[in-house]
């Protein structure tokens, strides 16, 4: 396989339930030897794609093509592509060590015990589970059990593997330090990771691409840096939970919102006019400071306390929530009064536009 080659690619994936579609002619060309993160909400095909590649179901129309060849067709046992369940899957009465050993005791392969002793063990050192491997799963923690699921998998040695929501049964804590973890056992082992999350913070931290899954279609992928600072429509700005969005109308290159009319430069092709700024770009300012940019009018409510950033929450006139987010390396937050009237503002430079007018 050339060095610039895709790990997978779709070709025009399509795949239904009854009256439900749930992958909308997807094309999509996977980079190996990366972090991929597939994000999207609930509902919008998450889960039926990962199935798909994995050879768990079979598209209705469309090609998948693995490594260089065409694997549509094949069974996922032949495919060599892992899978890590969300609910990890683990037989129960087996210890760790064997739930690990599992692929190559019963496998097709002939494999010797020494080897397949030794290739456990190596796994169960690689993720960090020395010491547990005569404990069944009901002895050991959800993190721990995340870790067998893994080993499990990566022990057959796939280039490709498929993490369903894997952090999704997990704490805060654990989750913050299983990522960290995830991104160190990919590197080691050259090999590509496919993992599907409902969480905009963990994708954009985990993965190398991003690609943004709504409605059975990817609408978006690229870098991290890309998806956050670019979106490319309302529906990705909207479920990164980074901007506030302003409908309004967009003429002659400018912008006739609720915070008054602004100059535009550049605008993103949209069916809708809509007007983006992120909420670490929105300020706050008292009545009669200079603003850098738009007024718009609003209502303190209240703020909450997210470690490393408040986030303060105003009403405008037409009860439209806006969002603030103030990073505290910056330095204190201001306080607000609940209930008083200020007025928000940022740098129009800052902002994403969104239109069918397409600025020259």
């Amino acid at each position: 396989m050339a060095k610039n080659e895709s790990i997978f690619r779709l070709e025009n994936i399509t795949r239904r339930f009854g009256a439900l579609t749930a992958l909308d002619n997807i094309s999509f060309d996977a980079p190996r030897n990366e972090y991929i993160s597939l994000l999207g909400p609930s509902g919008s095909g998450k889960t039926s794609l990962l199935r798909v590649v994995a050879g768990f179901e079979k598209p209705d129309t469309g090609r998948i093509h693995f490594m260089g060849r065409d694997i549509t067709d094949l069974p996922a046992h032949k495919r060599g592509i892992g899978f890590v369940f969300q609910n990890f899957a683990l037989f129960p009465h087996l210890t760790v060590f064997e739930n690990i050993a599992f692929g190559l005791r019963n496998g097709t392969d002939d494999v010797t015990d020494a080897e397949i002793n030794s290739r456990a063990q190596d796994m169960v050192e690689l993720v960090g589970l020395e010491g547990l491997e005569d404990r069944v799963p009901d002895q050991i923690s959800g993190g721990q059990k995340q870790r067998v699921a893994l080993a499990r998998t990566l022990i057959m040695q796939p280039k490709l593997v498929l993490l369903d929501e894997p952090l999704g049964a997990l704490d805060a804590n654990l989750r913050g330090r299983m990522q960290t973890e995830l991104r160190q056992i990919r590197e080691r082992l050259d090999v590509t990771f496919l993992h599907v999350t409902g969480s905009e913070t963990e994708s954009l931290a985990m993965g190398d691409t991003v690609a943004v899954l709504d409605r059975g279609r990817i609408i978006q992928s690229g870098t991290p840096e890309q998806i956050h600072d670019t979106p490319s429509s309302p529906d990705v700005a909207l479920f990164l939970n980074r901007f506030n969005l302003f409908d309004g109308r967009l003429s002659a290159q400018s912008f006739q919102g609720p915070f008054g009319t602004v100059p535009v430069s550049y605008v993103c092709q949209n069916p809708k006019d809509v007007y983006a700024v992120r909420y670490d770009r929105t300020k706050a300012f008292r009545k009669g400071d200079a603003l850098p940019g738009p007024a718009l009018p609003a209502r303190f409510l209240a703020s909450e306390y997210l470690g490393s950033s408040i986030i303060s929450f105003f009403e405008t006139a037409d009860h439209k929530q806006v969002e603030v987010d103030h990073h505290l390396s910056f330095g204190d937050p201001d306080d607000y009064n609940v209930g008083e009237e200020y007025i928000l503002s940022w740098d129009p430079r800052h902002a994403i536009v969104f239109g069918s007018e397409v600025a020259a």
